[in-house]
Formats: structure tokens, C-alpha cells, sequence
């Protein structure tokens, strides 16, 4: 698969909680000049990298990250802000507890309503995989799917572990035909990058892939 037709899958990503207006400010140019699908980056600087790149690479951001555990009206307030200053897409990460609880439809309402927020902007719902049984996961594949998300995605890259390719395959055949995948956290290779879009991931949350062209 063409390098670059890889990179136009990619949220090129940095969420490090040091990271610098330079820094980010690197993450924007390297995704205008890669035409990365986006470029994923903390709430704080959405304005002034929407201001920065003037509409020609899509910004995305983060709400409830990394643990998932703010309250709903904290994260609608956080999705709503986030799109207000710029951004074009918006990550979530669930309440994993209220899934270990059997909450499914607090998550449900959850979802819709920073869906709701983000007011016709792409929603990402990361379940955090390797925190859940495979029941579970089979579980928020088929919340997110209720709920109208645009994606489902694995992780947030600051627990355990990242993405795995026994998770997206087991997302595409549960989750609805309308929802997309994004495999996150520890993609390090083209080929690994490749196997992922190959079991079903339409879009690869990594900053790695930019950092190999680069190299």
C-alpha cells in the first residue's frame, strides 16, 4: 500500500502533557506537508492551531483524557468548547467504570450527548481495549453503534496498552455499518499500519508513520 495513501489515514498525534506551542506547531506542519488526515493535539491549542493552519489540515482534540471518569456535563461542556474554538473532530474516552458496572445506558446517553455537542463534527469513542474483557468490548461496539458515533477507537496510548490487531478485527464485526474505526497507540511501522487498515481501521492514531518519512 502507497506510503503515503497510508498517511492520509493518520491523526498525526501529539499529547504528551509537556508538550510546547513549538512542538505542536511542528505536528502542523508535518501534517499539511504529509496530508495527514488530521492532526490530534490538546484542547488547549485547538484555537490557535486552527488559527495556525486556516482551514488546510483538520483539527482534532481530546475530551475526558485520558481516564474517561469526568462527568458527562463536564465532557458535553469540553466537546462543545473544543468545537467552538476550532476543532474538527473530537476524541472521547468512556467511563470505563460504568462499563465494568453494566452502565450501558449511562454510556449510551453519554455518547449521544457529546455527539450532540460536537454539532455535526466527527465523534471518536475511545473504549480503552485493554482495560475490557472481550465481552465488553463486544458491548461498546454495540453502545457506539446505538449512540451515532462516527468511530470506535482502541485506545488512548497513556494505559496499558495500545491498539492490537485482535481488537480491530473483533470492532469490525460488531460494530454497525456506519461506524469506522481508528486504531491508536504503539503503531510504529508502514507494515503494521498497513495490517491494521487491511482488518478493518480507517484511520491510525500515531505520530511514528510522519517521523519514518521524515527519517
Amino acid at each position: 500500500m502507497d506510503k503515503n495513501k497510508i498517511l492520509g489515514m493518520v491523526d498525526h498525534t501529539l499529547l504528551k502533557q509537556d508538550a510546547t506551542w513549538e512542538q505542536i506547531r511542528e505536528i502542523l506542519d508535518d501534517g499539511m506537508t504529509y496530508h495527514t488526515a488530521s492532526a490530534c493535539i490538546p484542547a488547549s491549542y485547538v484555537k490557535q492551531a486552527a488559527e495556525y493552519v486556516q482551514g488546510k489540515l483538520p483539527i482534532c482534540t481530546v475530551i475526558g483524557f485520558p481516564n474517561g471518569y469526568s462527568t458527562t456535563a463536564a465532557k458535553v461542556f469540553e466537546a462543545a468548547d473544543a468545537v467552538k474554538n476550532g476543532a474538527d473532530e473530537v476524541d472521547m474516552v468512556i467511563n470505563i467504570g460504568w462499563v465494568k458496572d453494566g452502565k450501558d445506558a449511562e454510556l449510551e446517553d453519554e455518547i449521544r450527548q457529546i455527539h450532540a455537542a460536537c454539532n455535526g463534527h466527527i465523534l471518536k469513542v475511545i473504549i480503552e481495549t485493554c482495560l475490557l474483557t472481550e465481552e465488553e468490548k463486544i458491548r461498546m461496539c454495540e453502545i457506539v453503534t446505538r449512540a451515532g458515533a462516527e468511530f470506535i477507537k482502541t485506545s488512548t496510548g497513556f494505559s496499558a496498552a495500545g491498539a492490537t490487531f485482535d481488537d480491530v478485527a473483533l470492532m469490525r464485526k460488531h460494530v454497525g455499518a456506519n461506524v469506522k474505526i481508528k486504531a491508536a497507540g504503539g503503531i510504529s511501522s508502514f507494515d503494521d499500519a498497513e495490517k491494521f487498515i487491511g482488518l478493518g481501521a480507517s484511520r491510525l492514531g500515531t505520530s511514528r508513520l510522519v517521523k519514518l518519512m521524515k527519517a
